[in-house]
């Protein structure tokens, strides 16, 4: 199944994608929170709640027509990892890390499809990642290596759009990483389902103006879902609605010589093989 989330009438819609078009899953299955987040901590089956507004006369939107949102704009947890391929580590100067260097978004970073990325007047250094999210469906605590994927309710793209200077005055990243609607997520949620287990061999690109700058594959990640999962749950409980943001290949614009960096009128597009295209442009902030 796949899903979107769009904005219509004051509210987020959860929106179930039928081909170019989109049923308001509340709508067509009141008994599924328009939320997605509620919709997953409810425990309500999602699958035959789809199924059966596939099978029915529910209307159907243009998804063309919709001022889509992110995929979920209020998830619980945002956990996100640095430095989670080889080439992206490398190119940073450093080795493969010997834990996953682990920072937090807040709700408040994340930018719908399609929207404007806001340049802050405090910095010029606004740098795309192409990233891999993984939406949480289940509870879970002291998973395994073979359990781990079970707590997956699908995949998104998401691109870490990053304040380089504002990373870079602390060790820890998380300042850098939370400027407001920087963070691109959506605009299709894949069950994970329809996808190889942990999202795995999946060709992941960025395109600034139509330029390709970083082109890998999932299968380079230096911890995969499942392990990251793992990890984690070592020290938290994940819950229903929580987002994992996998990590960003080589390619980054301050990597480069000299480095590139995103400015107004840009756009940003973030592929991810089977899953969608995510496309943002790039606005100064106001004066």
């Amino acid at each position: 199944m796949r899903f979107t989330t769009f904005h219509q009438g004051g509210q987020d819609r959860l929106g179930l994608i039928d081909g170019d078009q989109v049923i308001d899953l509340n709508k067509a299955q009141p008994q599924v929170n328009a939320d997605l987040r509620l919709a997953l901590k409810s425990g309500v089956d999602l699958a035959a709640a789809a199924k059966a507004a596939l099978a029915s006369t529910a209307v159907r939107l243009p998804m063309a027509s919709l001022q889509l949102a992110p995929i979920m704009p209020e998830p619980g947890k945002i956990i996100c990892l640095g430095l989670n391929y080889f080439d992206h580590a490398k190119e940073g100067g450093r080795d493969k890390p010997e834990y996953p260097w682990f920072f937090l978004r807040s709700a408040s970073s994340l930018l719908a499809p399609n929207a404007q990325a806001i340049r802050p007047q405090v910095s010029e250094r606004f740098d795309y990642e192409a990233e891999l999210a993984v939406v949480i469906g289940k509870t879970v605590k002291h998973a395994t290596m073979d359990s781990a994927l079970d707590a997956v309710f699908g995949y998104s793209c998401f691109n870490d759009i990053s304040v380089r200077d504002y990373q870079k005055k602390t060790p820890q990243w998380t300042i850098g990483k939370n400027f407001d609607q920087t963070g691109g997520f959506g605009p299709v949620l894949v069950s994970a389902d329809e996808l190889p287990p942990g999202a795995t061999d999946l060709r992941i690109q960025s395109r600034l103006n139509g330029h390709i700058m970083q082109d890998a594959n999932t299968r380079d990640m230096i911890w995969g879902v499942a392990e990251t999962i793992t990890l984690l749950t070592e020290c938290l409980t994940l819950e229903p609605g929580d987002l994992i943001i996998m990590g960003t290949p080589a390619g980054v614009g301050q990597a480069r010589t000299p480095p590139v960096w995103m400015k107004h009128g840009d756009t940003i597009e973030i592929e991810i093989e089977q899953i969608g295209l995510l496309h943002n442009t790039i606005q100064d902030e106001a004066a």
